[in-house]
């Protein structure tokens, strides 16, 4: 995933900000104030914006966790509302999210193990129908 483009306007913005901050002392200090205040915002938009989802070598990995694709039960694609219902009024606060707000679709898998107390996995994704086939299709070569 990547942040929105409206994000990256709102990153030079800051940059501009750095600047004028930075005028009254001069051409080089606002420079300075430019390329740093852009640079640290690029770098914040560029981190949140980086999550990745993959389902690899029988795990599912989305941003820093790493669930075995055994402990996973039901995978379910979840349409623009549907993800909404589950990040708002629907949600469990046990659940592992990893949540981008401006990603219409999601998708929503249960946890079977037994010694983990969290219910299911809320995963923003857009495209949530190949993630579902992916988890499937991990699962079914588990099974030979």
């Amino acid at each position: 995933m990547s942040a929105p483009r409206s994000w990256w306007v709102i990153v030079g913005l800051l940059g501009l900000s750095g600047a004028l901050i930075m005028f009254p002392l001069g051409t080089v200090p606002m420079l300075g104030g430019l390329i740093a205040a852009a640079v640290i915002a690029g770098v914040v938009v560029s981190s949140y914006g980086s999550a990745r989802i993959r389902v690899v070598a029988g795990s599912l990995v989305a941003g820093d966790a790493r669930i075995p694709v055994a402990a996973l039960g039901a995978a379910e694609a979840l349409d623009a509302e549907e993800a909404r219902a589950w990040r708002m009024h629907k949600a469990d606060p046990r659940a592992f999210m990893l949540m981008r707000s401006y990603v219409p679709g999601a998708v929503r898998v249960e946890v079977t193990d037994p010694a983990d107390p969290t219910p299911y996995v809320y995963l923003s994704s857009r495209e949530p129908e190949a993630l579902v086939a992916a988890l499937e299709a991990e699962r079914a070569q588990g099974l030979r």
